[in-house]
């Protein structure tokens, strides 16, 4: 198995700078990923001006983590999902005839 070529990365999350190795080929998630973490900072520092940075990233991380919860078990359901309605489309033909 190859090793994956590393990218040397400094993103800025609020006030602080993060220096990581990332595989090259990911390199535009992180960069992603710092945007949407320091949207939603800016989201509840807007709300709450009087809040510690800290309790602020923990908000950030609940909401972040809830909404990958929600979204893996979205995923997890939507095969389901796609059988239910190939069974409806079946039952009703059958209906119909």
């Amino acid at each position: 198995m190859s090793e994956q070529r590393k990218q040397h990365i400094t993103l800025l999350l609020d006030a602080h700078r993060v220096s990581i190795n990332v595989p090259a080929q990911q390199e535009h998630l992180y960069r992603k990923a710092a945007k949407l973490l320091n949207d939603k900072y800016h989201f509840y520092h807007r709300r709450m001006p009087s809040t510690s940075a800290e309790l602020i990233w923990l908000y950030v991380a609940l909401d972040m983590t809830v909404n990958l919860c929600a979204d893996a078990h979205a995923n997890r359901l939507e095969p389901i999902d796609e059988k239910l309605q190939e069974l409806n489309k079946i039952i009703l033909q059958q209906l119909k005839e």
